[in-house]
């Protein structure tokens, strides 16, 4: 009864929170500086018809190189953690049924052929690196799924993870040295506004984040297996 007392009070405390948020809200009319910079510029300046992907991989640069820099440490803890052979029971692995398998051999290469296309055309549709990464993993847990007792190199996650993350790096520092600051995409022609071959090396910049973070949540997702197969 105290218990649930507790959780009821802290609903309530929660609602007058969030209600206090919310009816004080008031959105901004106009754009402010920056943004109104961004907006004016952005398409001209990058070349790129996703303008959102103008500010997060060029004049936001140095903020995805942190998200990226912190998804790698999280699955390097979490892989670490992994290592224990006390974090798990050990368990029979029990086939996965007919049905599971022949919608995997189906949708798997439909899922990586998106994920591919989704940071391909990040600097010309909504999506970029991160989100096609993460579609990536998502096939990988299907196929995982599907075939529990499948051998999958987590080596190769680790090799190209790195060889994405120090292109990635050298890509930004080619910029100080050659353009305007870190990660300027203008290192390689901006191209023809809205084609697939434009927007400078913002291409290359997303295909490289979408192989890193890719890598990196798939390679925490065999280390989870690996660690399964050895208790």
């Amino acid at each position: 009864m105290v218990k649930k007392l507790f959780v009821i009070i802290v609903l309530i405390g929660l609602a007058v929170f969030f209600y206090g948020m919310l009816s004080s809200f008031s959105g901004n009319e106009t754009l402010n500086m920056s943004a109104a910079y961004y907006a004016e510029n952005g398409a001209e300046e990058v070349g790129a018809a996703n303008l959102v992907t103008a500010i997060v991989v060029t004049y936001r640069g140095l903020d995805t190189l942190g998200e990226v820099t912190i998804l790698f440490l999280t699955a390097a803890i979490a892989a670490f953690f992994l290592k224990s052979k006390d974090n798990f029971s050990k368990r029979k692995v029990k086939e996965s049924s007919e049905l599971l398998k022949t919608a995997s051999s189906m949708l798997v290469p439909l899922i990586f052929t998106l994920g591919i296309y989704v940071f391909v055309n990040g600097h010309l549709t909504p999506g970029g690196g991160f989100q096609g990464g993460a579609i990536l993993a998502s096939g990988l847990v299907l196929l995982l799924l599907s075939e529990p007792l499948q051998k999958v190199n987590s080596v190769l996650f680790a090799v190209v993870e790195s060889i994405s993350g120090l292109f990635y790096v050298g890509i930004g520092v080619a910029g100080i040295f050659l353009a305007g600051g870190f990660l300027d995409n203008s290192i390689l022609p901006l191209g023809e506004f809205g084609t697939l071959l434009s927007a400078g090396a913002l291409p290359v910049i997303y295909i490289l984040v979408g192989l890193k973070v890719g890598s990196e949540l798939s390679g925490l997702l065999t280390k989870f297996q690996e660690t399964q197969e050895e208790n």
